[in-house]
């Protein structure tokens, strides 16, 4: 498939000693360069996407531009630089230690998804209040914005925008599985109506060896069986932990029909 040409232009920077977060844990601070795909249409939403494993915003910034989503704009933050335990503890950018990809909460880095967390926070603060609000990632960035949704459904900190308007998760999990479940379901009779609206879109290919395509299935039907009914989940044969033009035209037709959007 021949992508569109992609035109730099509408990329620009965001310097992040304007978001420096209060937060006193230590992955609240380090965070790289900030990029920003300007819609070349009238702003009618704003989507934060979280970059992968060692990857950073620039990368994912080109990909995203080169679509010409012609409302969204994009904010692509990087991720800070930390020691990676499936790296021996090398460093690399991340949005927290993925020491345990599965459903077991007890290795989860919940200092470092709760700092990354509360940086989108507050990249979203500044949004104007007409516009609707989404977070989406890939992989490692996919696990932490599932994570910051489901406490945005829970109303927890620090994870408090206004209103979140859709979800996008590519090759992603959910950290912190078990305590998620627990709150949920402790909390559903006053959040339901949250699920029931709130748009998600999973993405996942049969032959991710990284991910594999059955935790993250089983990641969608954990979700869905929590009450999270406006769920699409899309499987892509033969594709392994990686993104193709395909599965962004896909996501692309999703967000232009469940956030009312004029289209790519």
């Amino acid at each position: 498939m021949v992508l569109p040409r992609w035109d730099p232009s509408p990329i620009r920077y965001i310097e992040n000693r304007d978001f420096i977060s209060n937060s006193s844990s230590s992955g609240s601070q380090g965070f790289g360069r900030t990029h920003v795909v300007m819609p070349t249409g009238k702003h009618e939403a704003t989507i934060v996407w979280l970059h992968g494993l060692a990857e950073d915003g620039y990368i994912w910034a080109q990909m995203l531009g080169s679509f010409r989503t012609h409302n969204i704009k994009w904010i692509i933050p990087t991720a800070p630089t930390r020691p990676i335990s499936v790296f021996a503890g090398f460093p690399g950018t991340a949005w927290f230690d993925p020491n345990d990809i599965s459903d077991d909460d007890a290795h989860a880095d919940i200092e470092g998804l709760n700092a990354s967390a509360e940086h989108v926070a507050l990249l979203f603060s500044r949004e104007p209040p007409d516009v609707k609000l989404g977070i989406g990632g890939f992989s490692i960035g996919a696990a932490a914005a599932l994570y910051m949704s489901a406490y945005y459904i829970l109303g927890e900190s620090p994870t408090r925008v206004r209103k979140l308007s859709s979800i996008i998760v590519l090759s992603g999990w959910l950290p912190c599985h078990e305590t998620i479940k627990r709150l949920v379901e402790d909390s559903f009779i006053s959040i339901v109506v949250k699920e029931v609206s709130l748009p998600v879109f999973m993405c996942h290919g049969t032959e991710d060896d990284v991910v594999s395509y059955e935790h993250g299935e089983r990641c969608g039907k954990f979700l869905q069986s929590t009450g999270f009914i406006n769920l699409t989940f899309w499987k892509m044969d033969g594709l392994c932990h990686e993104t193709c033009a395909a599965e962004i035209l896909e996501m692309c037709r999703w967000l232009n029909d469940k956030m009312g959007l004029r289209g790519c």
